[in-house]
């Protein structure tokens, strides 16, 4: 009997995670349980004093016979506080009040129908334990106060009710939100203030330089401005479930939250598979490979709206190899998307370096160590989850981590895209020398050097080839010309430098050529070169 207690008790706080905060209790085996994290009024706050509150409805309900259904409601830290050990058994425990047990000791005759409590639970329980025999003609609310948060759960069973239908209302005190998801709240709406601060950064830049913008950075301006909006609706959707609760209009928000969530994985592994493949910075255009990375994005957008409206209309228990035609397509989109950004950044990296543009390359070399790092951190979080959803069997897995699974299975995954995104945006971010850094090549340095005689016999040699020829004239005339005065030399422009301009900053600048004139290191060689 205690292995079927806890094994009850198990299944329930599994199957309780549905979303939402009302839950249906009938006589089936599954869903005479429901379990739900609480909050106190001290921990989040609100108007409302927080309830559990259960509602058994007598509309259906046929026969003359009082029908009974035993209930109970505790706090799953005091569950083996249900329950005494027989006298002629100490392996079993005796749940219910029967009259079997009224005979042996174990309960009273006014405790028929309910659940059996150890003798001393009203001192050893956490949390109160509230048992009732509900009468089926004239059921009555049963609402139970929230004093402490913790994890609770409402267990059933038909005591002489062979059918009997209940709704659980687990009441926060902040609204209809359920506990496990109330973080959500103040996490999308602190990521849509992060996402408005990058925007207004990246806008102050934008408008800054809009003369010198490449294209590359007009989408990483559009996918700015979507993450926005998309976190934004995202926000709202988890607020108006909070203060209406699980509605058609709730519903309607949460289908239009699954397809720009879509439309984000789409639209970010459009954006980082032409950066890698160096549109704007190493190619001006892509050509028609622009084309079939549209298609890509598209058709990976078309799956995942698909995945996701699936995914919110076929439950567990339903889902049958069909499954599959969802999957699949979606898995070999994101795998393509995978192969070819990898493949292509490779290729512009060694593209880069073969033709010695060593500040390019420093950039994609930096945008390889951020995907590198954010894979390394992804395998890391997944094997960390593998060992912790190893023990979801274990009765104590939901109770424990019902506060936390939200950022196991969301929350972590938004924050490495945050970063990966940010770091993209400082890397590619509008500078004054957009265009020119873009459209130039970096000058290829030797290391064998030069040297300054045959550099000055070269500069002599082509200052001789381009001057006209001289016609000869008798030694005995040359005194009697007269000299002719110089041409005066045009006025010198100072060419505009691009040093100590910011391009792109990927590093530090080199060695520049002093144009002082008065340096010593100048004046030494001109005078060695004019002797």
């Amino acid at each position: 009997m205690k292995r079927w207690l806890q094994a009850v008790v198990a299944l329930g706080c599994v199957l309780s995670t549905v979303t939402g905060s009302e839950l249906e209790i009938t006589q089936a085996e599954d869903k005479q349980q429901r379990c739900n994290g609480m909050y106190s009024m001290a921990s989040w706050g609100g108007s409302v004093d927080p309830f559990i509150l259960t509602t058994f409805d007598n509309s259906s309900y046929k026969g003359d016979a009082d029908a009974i259904v035993s209930l109970v409601v505790f706090e799953w830290r005091d569950e083996n506080l249900l329950g005494v050990l027989a006298k002629d058994d100490d392996s079993s425990k005796e749940i219910i009040c029967i009259p079997e047990n009224v005979k042996s000791g174990l309960c009273n005759q006014t405790e028929i129908g309910k659940f059996i409590l150890q003798p001393n639970a009203t001192e050893a329980s956490k949390n109160l334990i509230e048992t009732r025999a509900i009468h089926l003609k004239n059921p009555e609310p049963i609402k139970y106060e929230i004093k402490k948060t913790g994890y609770y759960c409402v267990w059933t069973y038909g005591y002489s009710a062979q059918e009997y239908r209940a709704v659980v209302t687990f009441r926060n005190a902040y609204g209809e939100l359920p506990a496990a998801q109330i973080a959500k709240l103040p996490f999308y709406g602190g990521l849509t203030i992060v996402y408005a601060v990058i925007g207004a950064f990246w806008a102050f830049l934008y408008v800054q330089n809009r003369h010198d913008i490449l294209p590359v950075q007009n989408y990483i301006t559009a996918i700015i401005v979507f993450l926005i909006i998309e976190q934004l609706m995202t926000w709202g959707f988890y607020d108006y479930q909070n203060r209406h609760g699980n509605n058609a209009i709730n519903k309607a928000l949460m289908i239009s939250t699954a397809i720009l969530n879509a439309g984000r994985n789409s639209f970010s592994f459009f954006l980082l598979l032409i950066v890698c493949m160096g549109y704007g910075v190493v190619k001006p255009t892509l050509g028609k490979t622009m084309i079939y990375v549209r298609v890509l994005a598209i058709t990976h957008f078309v799956f995942g709206v698909i995945y996701g409206v699936a995914s919110l209309s076929i439950t567990p228990d339903s889902a049958g190899p069909l499954v599959l035609l969802v999957i699949m397509p979606l898995a070999a989109t994101l795998t393509a998307f995978y192969v070819w950004t990898l493949n292509s950044l490779n290729f512009t990296m060694k593209d880069l370096l073969d033709r010695k543009q060593s500040v390019k390359a420093m950039m994609y070399k930096k945008l390889w160590w951020c995907i590198l790092g954010s894979i390394l951190v992804i395998f890391a979080f997944f094997f960390f989850n593998s060992f912790t959803f190893a023990s979801r069997s274990d009765p104590g897995f939901v109770p424990n981590h019902w506060k936390t699974r939200w950022f196991i299975l969301d929350g972590w995954l938004n924050l490495v895209y945050l970063f990966d995104i940010s770091f993209v945006a400082y890397l590619w971010r509008p500078t004054v020398n957009n265009r020119r850094f873009a459209m130039s090549d970096e000058l290829a340095q030797d290391d064998e050097g030069f040297e300054i005689a045959s550099f000055g016999g070269s500069l002599e040699d082509e200052e001789d080839a381009r001057s006209p020829p001289r016609e000869q004239t008798p030694k005995g005339n040359r005194g009697n010309l007269s000299p002719v005065p110089p041409k005066p030399m045009p006025e010198r422009h100072d060419r505009h430098s691009l040093d100590g301009e910011t391009i792109f900053a990927v590093g530090e600048d080199g060695d520049k050529w002093s144009d002082d004139e008065d340096s010593p290191r100048h004046s030494q060689e001109r005078m060695r070169l004019t002797k």
